[in-house]
């Protein structure tokens, strides 16, 4: 049974929600990062006995006479604000998001925050938070470094239960293959994903996510040469053949990184498409 809320790392607390996700997972991390000031983060569930739980778990933390700063989104998914308007109408605070989120999200962003923006929390040891804008899984994610505690809240780059979906459209291959490297580079001592548990010395798990896309990209690309011939093949006749092994209960979303993957090959100039075949 999850305790809520936790404590996960020096001055941050997780509160795990149930939300329409994709399985396995079942609940995303909402964070209370500061020690007297507090910003919320994942306004997350959409569900009303889980919305009274979270509120309570903030007024909660108000009541101990710490004081709430904002509530932020690290993007614009349904599993990460479904419950974004309920929460800041009940609780009177603004709301922070990178810039692109205001084009998905109903309810207005307050801050605007950008790549290298601060959020700076006065407690007995004042945090400050470094913003990341990390697009390749949602044009608007951002993760959050506590460089002082080595300590990364990264949304949905990684998960330590299930995978993340890279979907074509507003996903992108290159951008999140990109992101992954830089938050490698960053040498963590814990990364907090929105879905499972603390992940220790994450960079280890950067690297594996990069080397299980770069095996993907191989098993596309050969898929391809394999089917193609002068008529190419359609994304429907790729996918069994590089996707092989995978239950077909799951084809309609490896269908969607499959199309991610053959947009990053098509832009890289490795395949080419012509009338909806490759």
């Amino acid at each position: 049974m999850e305790v809520r809320p936790a404590s996960v790392a020096p001055g941050v607390e997780r509160f795990a929600a149930l939300t329409p996700t994709l399985p396995p997972a079942t609940h995303t991390n909402s964070y209370a990062i500061g020690e007297r000031e507090v910003v919320l983060i994942e306004p997350a569930t959409p569900y009303e006995d889980e919305k009274r739980e979270w509120l309570a778990w903030a007024e909660g933390i108000r009541s101990s006479g710490r004081k709430l700063v904002a509530i932020l989104a690290t993007h614009h998914h349904p599993d990460h604000v479904g419950g974004v308007a309920f929460f800041k109408e009940a609780l009177g605070l603004p709301l922070w998001a990178h810039e692109r989120a205001t084009r998905f999200l109903k309810v207005s962003v307050d801050r605007a925050l950008a790549d290298g923006d601060t959020i700076d929390l006065v407690g007995q040891v004042t945090q400050r938070w470094q913003v990341m804008h990390t697009p390749g899984h949602a044009s608007d994610h951002i993760c959050l470094l506590e460089q002082a505690a080595r300590t990364v809240i990264v949304g949905d780059m990684v998960a330590s239960v299930g995978t993340i979906l890279i979907a074509p459209g507003d996903g992108d291959m290159i951008d999140y293959m990109a992101q992954l490297k830089r938050l490698e580079e960053l040498d963590a001592e814990v990364a907090l994903p929105a879905h499972g548990a603390p992940i220790a010395a994450p960079s280890r798990l950067f690297r594996a996510y990069q080397a299980h896309r770069s095996m993907r990209e191989a098993w596309v690309l050969k898929a391809v040469e394999k089917l193609a011939g002068e008529a190419g093949a359609t994304l429907d006749e790729i996918l069994p053949v590089a996707y092989a092994g995978t239950d077909e209960t799951l084809y309609p979303i490896a269908r969607m990184s499959l199309e991610a993957h053959l947009d990053k090959l098509e832009h890289e100039g490795a395949v080419r498409r012509q009338d909806g075949r490759y």
